[in-house]
């Protein structure tokens, strides 16, 4: 019996066999698509619609794809998104051309290349200190026009009941703003050297970011089905931390995120986090993860699909592992779809899994490789 892309992601993530392994693409930054391969994929499909952006972010990058791109792309999972404050958009739609992008947080963007922006902006570089973070003028989360259009969008798609509905506040992750805050470097040399303000800025981040995700589920009701969290801990080959500087740190605020969402929603955790994290996947279960999301499938241990499904396969569900890094950028179809093979093979068998590109599908992804990619899902992601 076919299923609607709903029924068979709740399947999944259930741990239950759908109907097919389903696939998610579109719904998130870390599940997005960047214009290069996006134009080619309207090109392909006669799209002629104009280019919109997720959080109306240009500068981010990641489209938000045309309902007619979804569906050829057998995409089974919608986005909900918050906004940024009405005040940070019209300020930024006013600013200089190339001039960098700043948030509400005061951190932001700067132009590298034409049409080309990284992290560059870090409004406490400087910062050691306790008074510091108590100084900050820290953004004030209750301002309505961030959550404005959240109750329309998620009601409509739950009154529709087609997709699985996929909740993604703007980056409301405490490491990861730490680093917008001071900088990757400057933050992980105060984690070690700072203790004290390190973790002390990361509380203070996460009762920020608690104070948004309480409006953002108030707004969503019931109209939900995952909420994307997460932190990048991990490099290809390592931890960004040591495990015990994380259970230490970094876990018990984590833990707290987690359970204020749990308290809040039926809806099942999404943790994005890159990188080898295998040594953490006991402390991500215990703190109450449910999916683990982009399961970077050429990192270090992370890498050992198989030995990730044996020990972790009843406890999480997978989303990702399709390798954006070498295969959808500068494979062939054919090795595209070889690699969606065995990333089934390995992860579907029970359920559990969604099929995923590892994070957003940069520009040198050709639009070909991502039709393979969801055209060798529908193949070989069928169950019995």
């Amino acid at each position: 019996m076919t299923m609607t892309g709903r029924e068979r992601v709740l399947a999944a993530i259930n741990h239950e066999e759908p109907d097919r392994v389903p696939i998610v693409i579109g719904a998130s930054n870390a599940t997005g698509l960047k214009a290069g391969p996006y134009r080619g994929l309207k090109q392909l499909l006669g799209v002629t619609s104009e280019d919109r952006y997720i959080y109306d972010w240009p500068e981010l990058g990641t489209i938000l794809p045309d309902e007619a791109v979804l569906e050829r792309l057998h995409a089974d999972v919608r986005g909900i998104f918050d906004s940024f404050p009405a005040a940070t958009l019209a300020r930024n739609v006013a600013r200089p051309a190339h001039s960098p992008f700043i948030d509400d947080w005061g951190s932001g963007q700067v132009e590298v290349g034409d049409g080309t922006w990284y992290p560059g902006v870090h409004p406490m570089a400087e910062a050691t200190t306790i008074e510091a973070i108590e100084r900050y003028p820290w953004p004030d989360m209750d301002d309505p026009s961030r959550v404005a259009d959240v109750r329309a969008a998620a009601a409509r798609l739950a009154a529709d009941n087609q997709y699985a509905i996929l909740a993604t506040p703007w980056l409301l992750f405490p490491f990861e703003r730490a680093f917008a805050m001071q900088g990757l470097e400057t933050f992980l040399m105060n984690l070690a050297l700072e203790p004290e303000f390190a973790e002390a800025l990361l509380w203070k981040i996460a009762e920020r970011c608690k104070a948004l995700m309480g409006h953002f589920l108030d707004a969503l009701a019931d109209d939900v089905d995952m909420i994307k969290i997460g932190d990048d801990l991990g490099t290809e080959q390592s931890l960004l931390m040591s495990p015990a500087m994380y259970r230490r740190i970094l876990k018990p605020i984590h833990a707290d995120y987690i359970a204020f969402i749990k308290a809040r929603t039926k809806a099942k955790v999404f943790f994005h986090t890159d990188g080898d994290v295998f040594d953490l996947l006991d402390d991500l279960v215990e703190i109450g993860v449910d999916i683990l999301n982009p399961v970077q499938s050429g990192s270090g241990k992370l890498g050992n699909l198989a030995e990730v499904k044996r020990r972790y396969g009843s406890r999480l569900a997978f989303c990702g592992a399709i390798d954006t890094q070498h295969v959808l950028p500068n494979g062939t179809p054919a090795e595209v779809r070889a690699e969606v093979r065995r990333a089934i093979a390995t992860l579907g068998p029970g359920g559990g899994y969604l099929l995923s590109a590892v994070h957003t599908v940069m520009n040198e992804v050709p639009a070909e490789n991502l039709l393979a990619m969801v055209d060798a899902a529908l193949e070989f992601g069928r169950y019995p």
